[in-house]
């Protein structure tokens, strides 16, 4: 039985992989607003339905990974090392991802592409702020589990907001860098340096609050 459901588990990943691989292409070539769902179906194989299954949103198609940075925090908030506080844990998450490429670290060769496709999409950008608001809550959530907070307590969500407010700063300076030509390399580099500076400045405001 377990066999079979990891067996089932990979096959709905690779169905999900699949469809976001084709809509992110047909977005990248046509613009997001210029592609239908349907046409995504068609293109990868499946019915329409199929795509609301896994996606019950078409910005979600495109903004795919937003499960998996939420996977991400709450195994590092909830896995961290004893003494480790929940800020300087996400301070390594991110730091980790910038370091190893991962896709979700924000800053890599051809990511000014995925950033144009937003940026001209009225409603991806809606969207991309939503889950912005709905990251900030997760954060939120997991920090006042941490701190055994009472459902009144404001810490968190000032803790989150400012973690999220930290890592979005250093994240739109790198864009704008980037789209004005600047390296790559020394964009990641000061990135890496700034990121850290700011979530350390974050995690003693924290503290004095």
């Amino acid at each position: 039985m377990t066999e079979t459901l990891g067996l089932r588990e990979r096959k709905k990943r690779q169905t999900r992989s699949l469809i976001s691989d084709v809509a992110s292409g047909l977005f990248v070539q046509r613009g997001f607003d210029n592609v239908t769902v349907a046409e995504v179906a068609e293109a990868a194989g499946v019915s329409a339905k199929t795509v609301f299954n896994y996606f019950p949103r078409k910005e979600d198609l495109f903004l795919d990974r937003y499960p998996e940075a939420v996977e991400l925090v709450t195994r590092a908030v909830r896995e961290r090392a004893e003494g480790e506080t929940p800020v300087a844990a996400l301070r390594r998450l991110f730091l980790g991802m910038l370091r190893d490429g991962h896709p979700l670290g924000g800053i890599a060769p051809g990511y000014e592409v995925f950033w144009q496709v937003i940026l001209d999409s009225p409603a991806l950008r809606a969207r991309a702020r939503e889950l912005v608001e709905e990251f900030e809550g997760v954060i939120a959530g997991l920090f006042a589990e941490a701190a055994g907070s009472d459902p009144g307590d404001p810490a968190p969500r000032l803790a989150a907001a400012l973690v999220v407010a930290a890592y979005r700063a250093v994240y739109i300076t790198s864009i704008d860098r980037i789209r004005a030509g600047d390296p790559m390399q020394d964009v990641i580099a000061d990135r890496a340096v700034q990121l850290d500076r700011a979530l350390r400045a974050v995690e003693h405001a924290i503290a004095a609050f």
